[in-house]
């Protein structure tokens, strides 16, 4: 008898974390079949989306190659699926070299998650959206430093050691932690005064992190001031332009570097994909995660809207949610495939009453309510629950 296939689209955190459940649930079989495993990702290893920021501030490689998940039953293809033909049970899709082929599937899992949002062109700056985007912010502020060794104008040299984080959420407040001390530690190196070296982050809202108490948000921004972040808030950036960063309120900053971190949107691919979407571009779900229309279809992760039918919340766009939703979908992919009621999504409780931020090695920053208290840790505890977090979700521990 025929091997089963079953195709992931995605190698993010919801896809590795959704084929580790569906292996392990069906233990690689399925009504006497073997299942084969197929696993297809443009990029040639599995990207820590999460830590974009480390390759941008000290040039950490936060890729880690097909073969550290390799096993028995599973087959990497580097390449981009471009559309699901749910009649026919294929997909459409381009390898790395560019040819066009087609696969046939018994089980897909759609989980191609999010996109940084990119500004407009005209707003200039360095959006932080993948490797090379972060490869090249390391290389400009580098390259300022560099040029502000050999400057004898002072207010030059000023502009040229300061960055701009334009986006004050999890994302923009660990990449300006992390671009102040990669900074302070380079501008020591080539004899630069470490006070001529500032990192703002700009901030749209009255105050830091509103999904907890405002003493938490005072303690992480003095947590941040610490590493030599300045924090504006109720300003945005418009746009930057010859080292200028015009800001909402009409001031300006003078920047050697404008570095975007506005937040994320469906990957812009599934709109060419032929999967029923909401009109913010995400994948229409069952409370099974079973995509509407295409038997034997799932999607979970950024790219889905995933609501849990009891109280009406929408899962929230984090890699910690998604490894939830993938540990589910393998157990209602074997209820399905044994013809048996499948569990239904539930959303996680008191999802909102806990944060964990890494601010650099050795620091972090983690809230937490328990019992109607707050507690907050800082430091190398906070860092290391932080590097848990990390490895948990790409399946490194």
């Amino acid at each position: 008898m025929n091997d089963m296939t079953c195709i992931i689209i995605g190698g993010g955190h919801a896809g590795l974390g959704v084929l580790k459940a569906i292996k392990e649930t069906t233990r690689g079989m399925a009504k006497g079949r073997r299942i084969r495993f197929v696993l297809f990702d443009k990029q040639p290893g599995h990207v820590r989306k999460v830590m974009m920021f480390r390759p941008a501030a000290s040039g950490e490689e936060i890729i880690v190659p097909w073969t550290h998940y390799s096993s028995e039953g599973v087959e990497f293809v580097q390449g981009t699926a471009t559309s699901v033909e749910s009649v026919e049970k294929r997909i459409r899709y381009t390898d790395a070299q560019g040819n066009e082929a087609r696969i046939r599937y018994d089980l897909l899992v759609v989980a191609v998650g999010s996109i940084v949002r990119r500004p407009d062109p005209d707003q200039g700056g360095i959006a932080l959206t993948d490797p090379q985007a972060a490869a090249d912010i390391r290389e400009r502020w580098r390259a300022n430093l560099r040029k502000a060794s050999g400057e004898t104008n002072p207010e030059e040299r000023k502009r040229l050691m300061t960055i701009a984080v334009a986006g004050a959420g999890i994302s923009g407040i660990e990449t300006s932690a992390e671009l102040a001390l990669a900074m302070r530690k380079e501008a020591a190196t080539l004899g630069l005064s470490l006070s001529d070296t500032s990192v703002y982050l700009l901030n749209a809202q009255e105050r830091l992190f509103t999904g907890g108490p405002e003493k938490a948000g005072r303690k992480l921004e003095q947590t941040l001031s610490e590493c030599g972040v300045t924090v504006l808030h109720n300003r945005k950036a418009k746009r930057e332009e010859a080292g200028v960063v015009t800001l909402s309120n009409g001031d300006c900053l003078d920047v050697g570097l404008c570095v975007w971190t506005i937040g994320l949107i469906p990957n812009p691919a599934l709109r060419g994909m032929g999967l029923p979407l909401t009109p913010e571009g995400q994948v229409l779900v069952d409370e099974c995660y079973r995509v509407q229309g295409s038997p034997g279809v799932y999607s979970i992760g950024d790219c889905a809207r995933i609501i849990d039918p009891k109280t009406g919340k929408v899962d929230q766009m984090t890699c910690f949610e998604a490894g939830m939703q993938g540990n589910r979908l393998g157990k209602i992919v074997m209820a399905d495939l044994e013809g048996r009621p499948a569990p239904i999504h539930k959303a996680l409780k008191n999802n909102m009453d806990a944060f964990n931020i890494g601010l650099g090695e050795n620091r972090g920053f983690l809230w937490a309510r328990k019992w109607g208290l707050d507690f907050i840790i800082t430091g190398k505890l906070a860092w290391k629950a932080k590097k848990l977090v990390w490895d948990y979700a790409s399946l490194l521990r």
